[in-house]
């Protein structure tokens, strides 16, 4: 998913955060109902690059239909491109022109801004390939960039502008790579015999997953057309350009074998290397368990590690610590008495490093007190924003900007729908709202000349759309409007509820109601479930549904390490109590449905409670048993969910196999009473369509209701490789809830009307 502050607050800021985004613009009354053809079409923007100065954005535009056709038995190819076409923008922020570099969409990434604003370097899809290509802004061409023989751009290539802006930097490959890591997929799908060992030091497909990171960086000559090598062929995981453009730092992969504690996990060693040419160096002999940030200079890197924190320049031998002792017990020792309160007190001094300033010579750190200014020679500190880490209900704010003494910060609310930006100025000390209202932002980006904001923003239960504003944002201006087509349609209301849980915990749901909803008639209503949901974010089939008579509620659930099934019966039931409460749900109509972990979340909780009328398990799964060790192509990851992460065990399968059963729909299939639809992608290699396949014929076993959609060439969740997929999707989830919800009203009226109306 994605701390409280004291602050001085004047009516006028909070008023001008109120006016500063013109309203979005809506019908008084919608005519027309929101369909799935009008969900293919919702066309979302994003933002791929600012200038400097700020006044060119680089955009791109697409809807889910220019994502059709994906195959999705290629999941795990390091050669194949799944079809993202969108329209490529060039956005002139201060006039708002708008310009489409391409007669029709294409899949283009990486798109990134001279220095001077004049050209824009890219990658384009060709055939099967990306190539690089550099748009002239003057002339409006496109000139591709000449690779050597036998090379091909890397498709996960970050291209990187020397500070003069005559060279760019790209990676390559060897054409002969494109052939070796096919027939290296091939041989894992197709093979007659695959033959796997211990004595092989990766998973196959952790092997296979690797082969994207070998490469070497290139330099491109825009004046002389030549292509130098600069670093040579090598697992390279990320790099970077000095500010001043004399120094390479980049990571390069030195993993021995599978890392079974982080999901596609590996181990860099950080290395420096003069741009001009020259030896490289090694800077930390190992990244292993640590994220670096860097100043804006490219100079200066600092870390975390233990709770303690170290800061290094490019030109040291070794980081410094700069908090904590150096001789302070690891984790896991105890000393004797007295030990508790220690903990407590170490626990504070516990801190995460946030963000490095352009010089590197301050350091912004968090822990669990707030966000720290440290002083990155001396090690002193100030506490800026003061955050309690146990009142669940205080704000959160995320550091996304530094420039010179000003400090930015997202803010968001957790108990209403107000959202914004903040800065705190170092200098003054005072903390200062810029935008602070019910819109949705995202995607904050400064230029690097410090004067001009670029972000979206979106109302409740609407598409984003892209803004800009001067630093202060005291000028803001709409950039796009992506969906006029919207205006006209039927788009539901939302509404922000609180209830408690049976244990007494505060949560929070989202309510999308019927695009005809009459205040003090129950609906049929709708749980989409799966952990956390505050936002009311525009979501397609929530609204196809809610144009069919139906109340849709995103209900948020405590999730226990050790305990996670407890959840959603605890959660889940609460907010169908607070909707039966409010007027709007029919407790004899309600209906439950969730995607990933979320069908996993779906039929676990109809196993503990009848009171659902209908059910939807959409590609979740049903046996933590039989899922532990399945879907290969995701390396590690359905070990470590159980074990570490999203599901919450804690443990192995052999350390707590009664923890396995007990969170496995499977081992209580003979509990369930509510009509369950499974909706699977043969080709879905994030929970395999095998699990719903046990379910289907425990419950045909059991003489349960039941019915089992898959599509063959579906992967995770919705289909996508047709049009017809898309829509026959929506209509079989559409049909289940008409059965079950509305099925007996719609028998009384067809006997009503048999009757001539009498009752």
């Amino acid at each position: 998913m994605r701390h409280s502050i004291t602050r001085r607050s004047f009516v006028f800021i909070w008023i001008a955060a109120l006016t500063l985004i013109p309203p979005f613009v809506s019908s008084a009354q919608n005519q027309q109902a929101f369909t799935v053809d009008d969900l293919l079409d919702v066309t979302n923007v994003s933002v791929a690059d600012v200038s400097d100065d700020g006044r060119w954005i680089a955009a791109v535009a697409g809807s889910l239909r220019d994502r059709i056709g994906i195959d999705n038995s290629r999941f795990g190819d390091p050669t194949y491109f799944a079809p993202a076409n969108t329209d490529v923008l060039v956005i002139d922020t201060q006039t708002g022109k708008s310009q489409k570099l391409f007669g029709e969409k294409r899949q283009v990434r990486q798109m990134k801004w001279s220095p001077d604003g004049s050209r824009l370097a890219m990658l384009v899809f060709n055939g099967d390939l990306f190539e690089p290509a550099i748009w002239e802004r003057a002339s409006n061409k496109l000139q591709p960039v000449k690779l050597p023989a036998a090379k091909m751009v890397a498709g996960n290539s970050e291209l990187i502008w020397t500070p003069t802006g005559d060279q760019l930097l790209l990676t390559l490959r060897p054409a002969e790579w494109r052939k070796q890591a096919r027939e290296r997929f091939l041989a894992e799908t197709k093979a007659t015999v695959v033959v796997h060992s211990t004595k092989e030091p990766f998973l196959a497909w952790d092997e296979l997953r690797r082969m994207a990171a070998q490469r070497s960086l290139a330099a491109y000559d825009l004046k002389s057309g030549e292509m130098r090598e600069v670093i040579a062929n090598t697992k390279l995981n990320d790099y970077n350009l000095s500010e001043d453009g004399g120094l390479l730092t980049y990571q390069e992969d030195i993993t021995k074998k599978t890392d079974y504690d982080v999901i596609f996990g590996s181990e860099n060693q950080l290395m420096a290397k003069p741009a001009a040419g020259g030896e490289a160096r090694t800077l930390l002999k190992s990244t292993k368990g640590i994220t670096l940030i860097w100043s804006r200079d490219g100079r200066h890197y600092a870390y975390a590690k233990d709770g303690n924190l170290f800061k290094a320049s490019v030109d040291d031998k070794e980081a410094r610590q700069i908090t904590g002792k150096k001789d302070e017990k690891k984790d896991g020792e105890t000393g004797g008495k007295g030990d508790g309160e220690k903990e407590k007190k170490n626990e504070k001094e516990r801190f995460n490093a946030v963000r490095l300033s352009a010089k590197g010579d301050w350091l912004i750190a968090s822990n669990k007190e707030g966000l720290w200014l440290v002083d990155a020679t001396t090690g002193a500190k100030e506490n800026f924003l003061k955050i309690n880490e146990e009142d669940k209900e205080a704000p959160r704010y995320q550091v996304i900007e530094w420039n010179s003494d000003d400090i930015y910060l997202t803010y968001a609310s957790r108990t209403k729908w107000e959202r914004g930006l903040v800065k705190y100025n170092r200098a003054s000390k005072q903390m200062t709202d810029l935008l602070k209202d019910a819109r949705i932002y995202s995607n904050f980006r400064l230029s690097k000349d410090g004067k001009t904001f670029v972000f979206s923003a979106a109302e409740g239960n609407r598409p984003a759309d892209v803004f800009v504003a001067d630093a202060d944002f005291k000028n803001v201006r709409r950039l796009t409007e992506a969906n006029p087509q919207l205006k006209a349609k039927r788009l539901s209301k939302t509404e922000l509820i609180s209830y408690l849980d049976v244990d007494g915990t505060r949560s929070y749901g989202v309510v999308y109601y019927p695009v005809d909803y009459e205040p003090g008639k129950k609906y049929p209503t709708v749980f989409n479930i799966y952990e956390q949901f505050f936002d009311d974010s525009f979501q397609g089939t929530i609204n196809v549904l809610t144009n069919n008579g139906y109340a849709v509620v995103q209900p948020s659930v405590n999730l226990e390490q050790g305990y996670p099934g407890e959840a959603w019966v605890k959660g889940v039931t609460a907010a169908a109590n607070k909707l039966i409460e409010i007027g709007v749900a029919d407790p004899e109509r309600l209906g439950v449905q969730g995607t990933s972990y979320g069908g996993y979340a779906t039929n676990l909780l109809i196993t503990q409670t009848n009171r659902f009328k209908a059910a939807i398990n959409i590609s979740g799964k049903v046996n933590m048993v039989s899922f532990y060790t399945d879907s290969p192509r995701l390396g590690v990851r359905n070990i470590h969910a159980p074990e570490k992460s999203q599901d919450r065990i804690g443990a192995t399968l052999w350390q707590q196999p009664q923890k396995y059963i007990a969170h496995s729909a499977i081992m209580f299939a003979d509990r369930i009473k509510t009509p369950l639809l499974l909706m699977t992608g043969e080709q879905d290699h994030n929970v395999p369509a095998r699990q719903a396949m046990e379910m289907y014929y425990a419950l045909r076993r059991l003489g349960k209701e039941v019915a089992w959609v898959s599509y063959t060439n579906g992967g995770h969740g919705m289909p996508t490789s047709t049009l017809e997929e898309v829509k026959d999707y929506h209509q079989r989830i559409l049909d289940w809830y008409n059965n079950h919800l509305k099925g007996d009203l719609k028998k009384k009226a067809e006997e009503a009307k048999a009757g001539g109306g009498q009752r």
